[in-house]
């Protein structure tokens, strides 16, 4: 089993790098921190969650620079993006970044991506909300062939460029593993098709059963081992019974999630969750 944490690291809470520092010394595997450009005032897209939208979603650092900041003060724990929105970056940039931050930190970065839920927010940056998926999959699939192959060149329906050279490329071979952060029924295809984890929020147990259970027809559909799928869960009620019973579902990398506060509260929040990882392990 591997255990990790994430934070909205804010501009008001404690820095990734302290943060990332504290974790690795408390024995978690991996460290996570999400991704918005920006938050459009209109709030036309209702936030997934219900309510009104938290404030740390408008003041958090930008995520490579968290993402860096951690990995130079860290040597062992994985870093994570928890997740990269794909749809608000130019494809040939973020292959560079991940490929840039992959080596520079040993192979320690974990791609974790997804679309985005704010409609408003990734218009902004030219993608329509109803062309989300197909942009963010062929923005994957152009990117594994720049970490993959010296001269790289892609042509499709939002990805078109001839052959380039771009180095670094990342420690491990293939890229570093991209898992997809959904828990639409529909992203199960995309998990098969494209990547290499499935890194959903934590939900019903229910939920969370039958859409591994697609997932695994959707492998078998495709000729793919259902084994080379890494399932990871983000969110967890950080109690005992709710982590043993993502474990039972078959998860193997457990994600805890810190509320962006200050330094000495995130620290006594670390210390409450490695304390209960310490009774999982």
């Amino acid at each position: 089993m591997n255990f990790g944490v994430s934070l909205f690291a804010t501009d008001y809470s404690i820095r990734p790098d302290e943060f990332a520092r504290a974790a690795e010394e408390r024995g978690f595997d991996s460290v996570f921190f999400p991704e918005h450009t920006h938050i459009p005032t209109s709030r036309k897209t209702p936030f997934p969650m219900g309510g009104d939208l938290p404030t740390e979603y408008s003041h958090i650092h930008d995520l490579f620079v968290a993402m860096t900041a951690a990995a130079m003060a860290t040597t062992r724990i994985k870093i994570g993006a928890g997740v990269c929105l794909v749809t608000e970056h130019d494809p040939i940039v973020l292959a560079k970044q991940a490929a840039s931050l992959d080596a520079l930190s040993n192979g320690r970065l974990i791609l974790g991506i997804g679309a985005g839920w704010n409609a408003e927010e990734m218009e902004n940056h030219g993608v329509p909300f109803k062309k989300r998926w197909r942009v963010t999959g062929e923005r994957v699939k152009a990117m594994r062939r720049i970490w993959t192959q010296d001269v790289a060149e892609f042509h499709g329906e939002f990805v078109n460029f001839d052959p380039i050279w771009c180095w670094p490329k990342p420690v491990r071979p293939g890229g570093p593993p991209v898992w997809l952060g959904s828990l639409s029924m529909k992203a199960l295809e995309r998990v098969v098709d494209y990547c290499d984890g499935w890194y959903p929020v934590a939900a019903d147990y229910e939920a969370l059963n039958r859409r591994l259970r697609a997932l695994r027809e959707a492998a078998d559909r495709a000729g793919r081992r259902f084994d080379t799928i890494e399932l990871a869960v983000a969110a967890i009620t950080p109690n005992e019974d709710s982590c043993k019973r993502m474990i039972d579902l078959g998860f193997s990398h457990l994600v805890l999630g810190v509320a962006s506060e200050p330094r000495d509260k995130a620290l006594a929040a670390l210390d409450r969750r490695a304390s209960l990882v310490s009774k999982l392990r």
